[in-house]
This record gives C-alpha cells, sequence and structure tokens, in this order.
C-alpha cells in the first residue's frame, strides 16, 4: 500500500511572520512547510545587513513583548546572557540582569543580549527626551513661552475633546495643540509623506494608544518602583526602556530559525519569487514561482500562508473572479518606503547629556528623531548602542544609520548611491552632529514596502478581507500580509494563531486578524 503524500503548507516570505509559521508547523504538525522567498535575504525588514565587517540593523528591532509565549520563543532560540558582554565590561554594569545558566556573548554567537533603551528626540538644536518627559531640562529647552502655552494647551485639550477621525486629532487630545506642533506634527509628516489630518487614527490606536500626558507622569511616579522583568508588561510599550537583542543584529535569530526550519524537514528557498497562486473551488491549489534563473515552476499546496504584501497577492490570484472593487482596492494600498545610509564615524559632536554609562563620552542613544524640518533625514540609529558586536572595531569607531522615509520611485528613491549619501553626510553636518572629516566610509540600503500606510484605499480593506477569507486554505499574515503596521511580536503571532486554526481545524480567520486589535492586547490593561 503507498504511503499517504504528507500534506504541504507554501509559506510566501522569510521573515518573521513567515519563518514563525514554518517553525510552528514543524513544531505542532506533522505539515511539512515549503518557504519560498523572493530576495536572497533572511528576515524581511528584520534583517541585518552586512557591511565591511560591520552590521546595520534596518529600522531598529526591540525584542520584547507582553506576551509570555513570545518571550519563551525568542529565549529557546537564542537563550539570553548569562555574563557580560564587551560593553558591559568597559562600562562597569554589575547591575544587568543576567539569566543564570545562559551564554557568555564574550564566547557564543546564539545569544540575546540586555539593552537599555535610550532615545531622544533632536528638535530646535537641543535633545529633548523621547517620549516627552516633564523634566526642567525639557522646560529649559522649550523656553517659558512654548512651555506655558504647552501647559495651557494640555489643559484646554482635556476639557475640549475632539472626534478622533484623524491622527492629528488623536495627538492633540492626548498632548495638547501645542505639543502635537512642536513634537508629532512635522515628523509624522516626514514618516508617512502625508500631514497627519490626512491620516487615520488608527495608526495611532495601534502603536502608542497607551501614550500621554497621564501616562507620563505616571511611569515617571512609578519608575523607582519597577522590576527587573524585561517584558515589563505593566509599562506602557512606548515607555519602555529594556529590552533583549540578538547579539549580531535581528536577522541573525531569523537566520538562526531558518537553519532550525530546515534543520526540523521544512524547506526554505531564496529567490523563489510568487508569480499566480491558483484557486479551484475555492481553495489554493498551487502556486507559479520563478527561480533565479528565470524558470516557471509549479508547486502543489494543500495550505498557503502568506507574508507578501496584500497588493501583490490579489493581483496574482487566477482561476477565480476577484471583484473589480476588490482588485482596485488592493492595487491602490498605499506603502512606504525607506532608505538607511550608514556611516562609519571615528567621533560625533554630539554632547553627552544623559546620566547612562557611555563608552568614551559617545552617546547613549538607540535612536534619535530629528525633528529638525530643514532636514530630510527622520532618524539616526547608533549601532554601537543596540550591540557592542554590531561594529567591528567597537571602541575606535562609531556605525550610524541615518533613516529617510520616502515612496518609490521619487526624487530620494532615483539618487544615485554617491548622490544619496552625500546629501545625508550634508545634512549632519548642517545641524552640527558631525564633522565632515569625521566620515571614513558609507553605504546605503534602499527597502520597498517597508510601511503598510493608514490613508486612501486603506479604509476599505475590508471588503480585501472578506474576499481573502473566502478562500478556504488561504491565510494572511505579518505586517504586509495584513496591512497593518504590526510590531514583530504581533506579525508572529499571526502566525502562531494560523497554524492553531490549522491544527484544531478552525475555518475562521478573525482570530488571526485580531491580533494587535484588541483594546488590551498590548500597551493597557
Amino acid at each position: 500500500m503507498a504511503e499517504e503524500r504528507k500534506k504541504r503548507a507554501l509559506v510566501v516570505g522569510a521573515g518573521p511572520a513567515g519563518l514563525t509559521a514554518a517553525y510552528e508547523l514543524l513544531k505542532k504538525t506533522d505539515i511539512q512547510p515549503v518557504v519560498m522567498e523572493a530576495t536572497d535575504v533572511i528576515g524581511g525588514i528584520s534583517q541585518t545587513v552586512k557591511y565591511k565587517g560591520n552590521r546595520m540593523d534596518i529600522g531598529g528591532h526591540r525584542f520584547f513583548s507582553k506576551s509570555t509565549a513570545i518571550m519563551e520563543w525568542w529565549n529557546n532560540v537564542m537563550p539570553i546572557q548569562g555574563s557580560p558582554s564587551k560593553d558591559d565590561i568597559l562600562l562597569g554594569n554589575s547591575e544587568k540582569p543576567l539569566q543564570k545558566g545562559g551564554p557568555d556573548p564574550q564566547k557564543d554567537d546564539r545569544v540575546m543580549l540586555y539593552r537599555d533603551r535610550v532615545s531622544r528626540i533632536f528638535f530646535l538644536r537641543k535633545f529633548f527626551d523621547y517620549p516627552i518627559s516633564l523634566k526642567f531640562s525639557t522646560f529649559a529647552n522649550m523656553g517659558l513661552w512654548r512651555t506655558i502655552k504647552s501647559g495651557c494647551g494640555y489643559i484646554y485639550s482635556q476639557i475640549h475633546k475632539l472626534k478622533e477621525d484623524s491622527l492629528e486629532n488623536f495627538y492633540i487630545n492626548r498632548f495638547g495643540r501645542p505639543l502635537y506642533e512642536l513634537f508629532f506634527e512635522g515628523y509624522t509628516e516626514k514618516v508617512w509623506g502625508k500631514h497627519p489630518s490626512k491620516l487615520g487614527a488608527d495608526w495611532g490606536s495601534q502603536r502608542v494608544k497607551g501614550l500621554s500626558i497621564y501616562a507620563i507622569i505616571k511611569d515617571a511616579l512609578l519608575k523607582p518602583f519597577k522590576s527587573n522583568d524585561v517584558a515589563q508588561k505593566k509599562v506602557e510599550t512606548s515607555l519602555i526602556e529594556q529590552f533583549i537583542y540578538p547579539k549580531l543584529g535581528p536577522g541573525q535569530l531569523w537566520e538562526i530559525v531558518a537553519d532550525d526550519v530546515r534543520a526540523m524537514g521544512g524547506e526554505v528557498n531564496m529567490l523563489h519569487e510568487v508569480k499566480g497562486i491558483n484557486i479551484s473551488g475555492g481553495r489554493v491549489v498551487s502556486v507559479d514561482y520563478q527561480t533565479a534563473d528565470g524558470a516557471i515552476v509549479n508547486a502543489p499546496c494543500d495550505y498557503l500562508l502568506s507574508t507578501m504584501p496584500i497588493k501583490n497577492l490579489v493581483e496574482s490570484i487566477k482561476g477565480t473572479d476577484v471583484p473589480e472593487d476588490v482588485r482596485r482596492i488592493a492595487a491602490e494600498l498605499p506603502y512606504r518606503d525607506f532608505i538607511t545610509v550608514g556611516l562609519l564615524l571615528d567621533k560625533m559632536k554630539i554632547k553627552n547629556e544623559t546620566k547612562i554609562k557611555t563608552y568614551a563620552n559617545r552617546v547613549p542613544d538607540t535612536w534619535i528623531y530629528v525633528q529638525e524640518r530643514d532636514v530630510e533625514v527622520g532618524r539616526l540609529q547608533i549601532f554601537n548602542n543596540w550591540s557592542p558586536y554590531l561594529v567591528e572595531d567597537y571602541e575606535n569607531r562609531m556605525f550610524v544609520g541615518l533613516e529617510y522615509f520616502c515612496n518609490e520611485g521619487d526624487k530620494l528613491w532615483n539618487m544615485s548611491d554617491d548622490e544619496f549619501i552625500s546629501m545625508a553626510i550634508d545634512e549632519l553636518v548642517k545641524i552640527d552632529i558631525i564633522d565632515r572629516d569625521a566620515v571614513l566610509d558609507a553605504t546605503r540600503v534602499k527597502i520597498k514596502k517597508a510601511y503598510p500606510a493608514y490613508f486612501g484605499s486603506y479604509y476599505e480593506l475590508d471588503k480585501v478581507k472578506n474576499f481573502l477569507d473566502s478562500i478556504e486554505n488561504l491565510y494572511c499574515l505579518g505586517r504586509n500580509g495584513q496591512h497593518r503596521y504590526n510590531n514583530m511580536d504581533h506579525s508572529m503571532m499571526t502566525a502562531m494563531v494560523a497554524v492553531d486554526n490549522i491544527k484544531n481545524g478552525v475555518n475562521d480567520k478573525s482570530a488571526v486578524w485580531n491580533v494587535n486589535t484588541e483594546t488590551e492586547y498590548h500597551e493597557k490593561k
């Protein structure tokens, strides 16, 4: 008697959601996952870019979650450090919590480091805490008139609430108009290329729903009583100050997961680009993909778990009638693209104004949000502070990422590498962050569809979701797979819920779509 064929799940995309789905299928079911990644990079936007011995984290990825299951999942893949890291030793950090029996970062690569999150806003050529704190330095930097105006604006905003039909009104209701105009309006427009009045409040309710003046005051009062629990379940997400981080960047973790998937019997195939999704009888029966040599191959499947952009997913569907409005909505879904310039420096001009220990008087920041309106750069990453192992010559060099938000095909996107890098250096010189002769080397990285945007046809997305859900064995996962600006843990959870549905024979996909939409999930109880 012939052996029964093992069921097969095709997983589109080797980012956090896709690899989590493959890993969970192998752990929980007898279904064989086959991951198809269009590029030659593991990790999606959570990749680590290597450049001449240095590493870049594209976008910056803090590893923390209010979900115990996610924290345990990460710890199982990469255990938390059990002894001091290179920078702990140099800085004399003796208070950092270590995991008993955990690996030694000085000897082992498969290790998560404990990290301190320090972020500041650079505005008016001065530094402000991020999120905004109620310290004397904040008011001193703002000046007396701005401080009085902001205080009055906040009081008024608590008496006169606006209808939250835009991201602008969402912020004004929590901070008042003057603080919104100072610290949110310009930066938000840089990120999205749209004024906040044209953006939906959905983004704010997902990303910063627990952040407000009240939350900041509460956090300041309770700070002395916080535990060392890195998950910080009782802390608003935007106020979290500690996280874990892979020694060699986020891509390292996903490269390990990909290797684990292969070792358990799954497949992870690179340069396999989906060209067609074949539907019959309300189910996906196969997928056509293109290999690196241009050949088109047909792969049968029992399930399809897609993390590809909804725009491309709908465009690829064949063998069934796709309603015209579904095609239009999907085709018009907006995205924001992303460019990072990595600058290798021998020093920065920024004065260290915090009490956090730094090496050789360097800045302690992981991120610096650039609010200045006379430059295009939106944010800086100091890779040394994410992990000392990202920078080949950590003790003598600084590796800094300049982040730009753009649209594929626009002026910034179409600039040559040399032209763009020159502009980026000019901008940091202009705002007194660096001297030109401090730059030793530079590189540029472009990422398409980095951020699903919340305007335009996004507000008709339910019609697309309903159509996709009608395809019985199709699951949409992750940030682009659901067109939702998820954190990494949310993307992973969409995969976990989908695998549980498959394992338990549950056809209702609402729980998959509802990850990170419940009012109590991520930031407040």
